[in-house]
């Protein structure tokens, strides 16, 4: 596939490839570390259901703090030459947080390093997300968007696997210190692969599409974003209804992805068959998002989002049934038929219907309803946990937001495309 890809094209790619290692690393490894830490009977230690909670409210954190700076951060970034500055930055200091989380010995540690480390990563992605307009042309969006999930997801599985490995053999083989030697290799590896991925983009990379730097850049970043608001409530019905829509059933995709660990933990489900079913679900991820992109060169990018909200409706209700690791498996393959595709064909969809030259501010603002979402996904999960309910009934919640998303979506659709430049 990488062969019919242009050089800047191609290393956009890897760096959904590097990311998803951390993405991986995150709805896998790091709760069952984070547990390991939190549980237990010592003083300053708390229970299963309390770790499941403070794990959802640290996402929630991360997912306001990102929304609340992406519009502004992509909106300075969308200044000429800044977007490669700013993304790099952001790129370092996550691959920073990422190693040294491997080192924190206490669960309070633990979750404000890797709230921070999900901060710079989630950050890197609103300016990542906003070169797609840089990279390549309009028509092949959907299909370069498409690949870099494809990619991401068989990428990522190659630093999760030495992960994985020193999770299972860790305490046996790597020393008396259970738990702790395999979660340095962890992270390292994952901050490693991450860095070194990335270098491609960082080299390649060149800002085509940008408004001219002026004085007083951040006040100024406040007022665009106030007009652009503006503008899309009251003249932009298609970007306005498609983002209420993107808001409702990105709610769902976030919320299982940083959840799934969690569902299977609190049913007693085996930590090392869930983490194996997720490694599987990988590749069944990277199918799914080729076979959408190849679909995407013969339909139309709406009804083929619209396919996975429905697929994602339909996870939500069998969540219900969960009572076995191989439930747990059949679910994990039904996220990974439509995850990336939706991901993907989103992000895509969004770049065709905004000005490519404030690309990062739009994405920033995409950003608000993508993380405000999860915020409020994180947020019924851990309303549910306290108050006594189960997982199962958490996940099946969701499904309200992929039918309502479903409806908005369609109410987008039909309405005209606005000028685009």
């Amino acid at each position: 596939m990488f062969k019919n890809l242009t050089k800047e094209e191609r290393a956009w790619v890897l760096y959904d490839v590097g990311n998803s290692a951390f993405t991986m690393l995150a709805c896998s490894l790091i709760p069952i570390w984070f547990k390991s830490l939190a549980i237990g009977t010592n003083p300053g230690q708390i229970t299963s259901d309390q770790a499941t909670a403070y794990y959802s409210i640290a996402i929630a954190v991360v997912t306001v703090i990102v929304a609340l700076l992406g519009p502004i951060l992509g909106a300075i970034a969308d200044h000429k030459d800044t977007k490669k500055i700013f993304f790099t930055t952001a790129v370092a200091l996550g691959v920073i947080g990422c190693i040294i989380n491997g080192f924190a010995t206490s669960w309070v540690a633990f979750i404000v390093i890797y709230i921070l480390a999900k901060i710079f990563y989630q950050a890197s992605l609103t300016f990542y997300d906003s070169m797609l307009n840089d990279v390549t042309t309009e028509e092949r969006m959907d299909q370069v968007s498409s690949y870099g999930y494809a990619w991401g997801y068989i990428g990522s599985c190659i630093p999760f696997t030495v992960a994985l490995i020193a999770y299972v053999l860790g305490p046996d083989m790597l020393g008396k210190i259970p738990g702790n030697l395999s979660k340095i290799i962890g992270f390292t590896v994952t901050g490693v692969w991450w860095f070194l991925v990335t270098l491609p983009l960082i080299k390649n990379y060149k800002q085509v599409n940008y408004v001219e730097a002026e004085k007083h850049a951040i006040g100024k970043a406040f007022a665009q974003i106030g007009r652009t608001l503006k503008k899309i409530a009251l003249e932009d019905k298609k970007v306005l209804f498609f983002l209420i829509a993107f808001f409702l059933y990105i709610d769902g995709v976030g919320t299982i992805i940083d959840n799934c660990i969690n569902i299977g933990t609190d049913l007693g489900l085996n930590t090392v068959g869930q983490v194996i079913f997720l490694l599987a679900t990988q590749v069944v991820a990277w199918i799914g998002s080729l076979v959408f992109a190849s679909l995407s060169k013969k339909y139309d990018t709406v009804p083929l989002i619209l396919v996975c909200i429905v697929g994602y409706f339909c996870v939500c209700l069998y969540a219900l049934t969960l009572s076995t690791i191989w439930h747990f498996g059949i679910l994990a393959f039904g996220v990974g038929c439509f995850q990336g595709s939706i991901q993907s064909l989103s992000r895509s969809y969004f770049s065709k219907i905004i000005p490519p030259e404030n690309s990062g501010e739009y994405f920033g603002i995409y950003d608000i309803f993508a993380k405000g979402a999860s915020f409020l996904g994180s947020a019924v999960i851990a309303w549910v946990k306290l108050a006594g309910g189960t997982i199962n009934i958490a996940v099946a919640s969701l499904a309200v937001f992929f039918a309502l998303g479903f409806i908005f979506l369609k109410i987008s659709d039909k309405q005209p495309m606005k000028n685009r430049g």
